[in-house]
């Protein structure tokens, strides 16, 4: 399998999180990528970077001022006296139908969900970065490869078309299905993070030509707590195209099993040619978020249960944090491939 990667991924390194009203060390560090590196280098096959498509393949899912926002708002919000380090909204808008204002504190506030995307010089870049990966992973399958992995970090799946949030700034798994559905193919986005892909799901959700599939931890208590409910199910032309199912906290392998043979079955009665994966190993019953308790064997399960659905991949890399077992979890996943 081909590995996609960017070095400059590595450049954004938040340092803001806050949990619970306390401040943490952003989870979300650039360390993350030597481990899944080293994993898949022990796997073999070969790790490519992607070329540069520009921005065109990044606004079919995401608009200008969204994108201009991301680019420019560090260095607006450095002119700020006494502004902090990195651009951390302090106020929101109740409606985003609401006034656009000019204010680089209002855009803040208009474009970025919660404290957990702060953004600092080199954000953009290694967004930017991400993205590009993602689309060449999507470019590789459509010329004819089984399956490809886009090593994407900063992860992507809680970035709606306008608005970052959950370490999110460009939503790579939306772009990749985008960048597939564009060349005809009919495509589903299976989402097996621990936390709901709810800026997937908003990408898509009164779409009806792209299937978005969620399996989560129950967000009645946990993150991203405002969707991911069973209920939720499309709106307009895409009723029908959205499937959530919410997960008790600390399901284990059996559980979330069970449950991806729903998400498959929901997938083969669409009629999906092709397949988003989007990786989560947050699920994994070591990880620091301690949500479900999906062992390294099960991710093996996982894995192997995805690729009997016999559809060209492309596996985007989300959540999945620092634990001793986070590159045994992803080998467990891609060997299923290789």
């Amino acid at each position: 399998m081909i590995t996609v990667f960017d070095d400059a991924q590595r450049a954004h390194d938040p340092k803001f999180f806050l949990s619970s009203g306390a401040p943490f060390p952003c989870p979300e560090q650039p360390a993350r990528i030597d481990v899944l590196l080293a994993a898949v280098r022990q796997l073999g096959g070969p790790v490519v970077r992607a070329p540069d498509t520009g921005l065109d393949p990044i606004r079919a899912v995401h608009p200008e001022r969204y994108l201009t926002f991301l680019q420019n708002i560090y260095h607006r919000w450095t002119r700020i006296d006494g502004a902090s380090a990195e651009v951390i909204p302090n106020i929101h808008p109740a409606n985003r139908s609401d006034g656009y204002p000019k204010s680089a504190v209002g855009q803040a506030g208009f474009h970025m969900t919660d404290t957990s995307c702060p953004i600092s010089a080199e954000t953009w870049g290694a967004a930017y970065a991400s993205a590009q990966t993602a689309i060449h992973a999507a470019n590789l399958v459509l010329a004819g490869e089984a399956a490809t992995y886009a090593l994407c970090r900063p992860p992507g799946h809680h970035a709606f078309a306008e608005l970052a949030g959950g370490f999110c700034y460009l939503n790579n798994s939306g772009i990749a299905a985008q960048r597939l559905r564009d060349a005809g193919r009919k495509v589903a986005i299976l989402d097996v993070d621990l936390h709901h892909g709810n800026g997937t799901q908003g990408m898509f959700y009164g779409r009806g030509d792209v299937l978005t599939v969620s399996l989560h931890a129950d967000p009645e208590r946990f993150y991203p707590f405002f969707w991911g409910y069973a209920g939720e199910v499309g709106e307009g032309d895409g009723i029908g195209a959205n499937l959530n199912l919410p997960l008790p906290r600390g399901t284990g392998d059996d559980g979330f099993l069970a449950a991806l043979d729903t998400a498959k079955a929901k997938i083969a009665e669409w009629g999906a040619d092709t397949l988003v994966l989007a990786l989560g190993l947050d699920a994994f019953e070591g990880d620091p978020f301690a949500g479900l308790g999906v062992t390294t064997a099960g991710f093996g399960r996982i894995g192997r249960a995805v690729a009997a659905l016999e559809l060209p991949t492309v596996i985007v890399q989300e959540g999945g944090y620092l634990c001793p077992e986070l590159g045994q979890n992803l080998q467990a996943v891609l060997a299923a491939w290789t």
